[in-house]
């Protein structure tokens, strides 16, 4: 039986409100593609939204299309969180994901009228990104202001509260992460008791090898160091295989290649939320990718996203945030995006 109920009313609503508006979620990729602007014709393989269009089921499930607002930094200093949230509206997105709660030179925001904001915009506040650690008593952090970080959270309605540090808060020793890894058994046990999900965030480093142990991959030691019911993962997909292209030899020069797709069809119920950010292979970067907009990478992302929403139960388990970390142009990457994720259908 699926873990996710059938009739999600918050879901059903969203969708709703979009078909209202005409700018439903489960739009067809030629009205997506029309707003983005539609891309030249592609070479098989490139992964564009033009190669990527087939007749089959949507890949992308209806309700589950974020983005990490750290892509859009630049439009909420200058322009507030309202305007924002109107363009993200009008490219089909369902949910946003926060990386701090201010707006730069748009002035203050209090919680309640930001939440209210990303409601009427037909915007769901699925997570946000806060620190792990700080020297600083009073830093905004896990482990400095728990009960603060989590008071937010809760008024902003987030189901998910997370950081984007890895563990390396006393090393990287396997030890080390043992003891990272119980502080966040600790911060995922308080959200769990507020009705939300604790979550990590990689980037690639956190694929590397123990220093004192050169055959124990560090994300494995997470992974069984920390209570699946209390620690939750977000994987950033981009990241992940910058991991992989760096990682696949032990410091001995033995192979240990890796999946990063595999992580999450083993144990598919730890990954709540993902990350999906592009890269053109680059053998000559440091690593191995030049990250790009959704859509122009060579990351496949309907093989990717098809394999977990195929799983049984998971379709709608998941939620699907886009993310450039420096876009040349952030709507346009916003809307590039959106076009691409709804344009990809599964193989017939």
């Amino acid at each position: 039986m699926s873990r996710i109920s059938d009739t999600d009313p918050a879901l059903a609503h969203r969708l709703t409100r979009r078909g209202m508006l005409g700018v439903a979620a489960g739009a067809s990729a030629a009205a997506l593609l029309g707003a983005a602007g539609a891309p030249a014709a592609a070479a098989p393989g490139t992964g564009t939204a033009s190669s990527a269009a087939g007749r089959g089921r949507p890949v992308l499930p209806p309700g589950r299309l974020g983005i990490q607002l750290y892509s859009l930094r630049d439009k909420v200093s200058t322009l507030g969180f309202a305007p924002v949230f109107a363009e993200l509206e009008k490219y089909g997105y369902d949910e946003v994901e926060f990386a701090g709660y201010t707006q730069g030179s748009a002035g203050p925001i209090t919680l309640a009228r930001l939440r209210r904001l990303a409601r009427d915009h037909g915007l769901t506040p699925i997570g946000s990104h806060v620190g792990y650690y700080s020297d600083d008593p009073n830093a905004y952090t896990f482990a400095q202001n728990l009960t603060k970080v989590l008071d937010d959270a809760q008024a902003l309605g987030l189901k998910h509260i997370g950081t984007a540090s890895g563990p390396f808060r006393y090393g990287s020793t396997v030890d080390a992460w043992k003891r990272a890894a119980e502080e966040f058994n600790t911060y995922g046990a308080a959200a769990r008791a507020r009705g939300m999900k604790f979550y990590q965030h990689n980037h690639s480093d956190e694929f590397g090898f123990a220093s004192d142990d050169p055959t124990v991959r560090l994300y494995d030691v997470l992974l069984a160091e920390t209570d699946p019911d209390l620690v939750f993962l977000e994987m950033d997909i981009f990241w992940a295989y910058a991991g992989r292209f760096r990682f696949s030899r032990r410091p001995d020069g033995t192979a240990a290649p890796f999946e990063p797709l595999d992580y999450v069809l083993r144990q598919p119920h730890r990954y709540p939320l993902f990350h999906v950010k592009d890269g053109v292979s680059d053998p000559s970067d440091p690593f191995g990718y030049r990250m790009v907009d959704v859509g122009d990478g060579d990351i496949d992302y309907r093989r990717f996203l098809s394999a977990v929403t195929r799983l049984r139960g998971e379709r709608l388990a998941h939620h699907w945030q886009a993310e450039h970390d420096n876009p040349a142009e952030s709507f346009t990457f916003a809307r590039k995006s959106s076009a691409h994720l709804h344009s990809l259908r599964e193989k017939c």
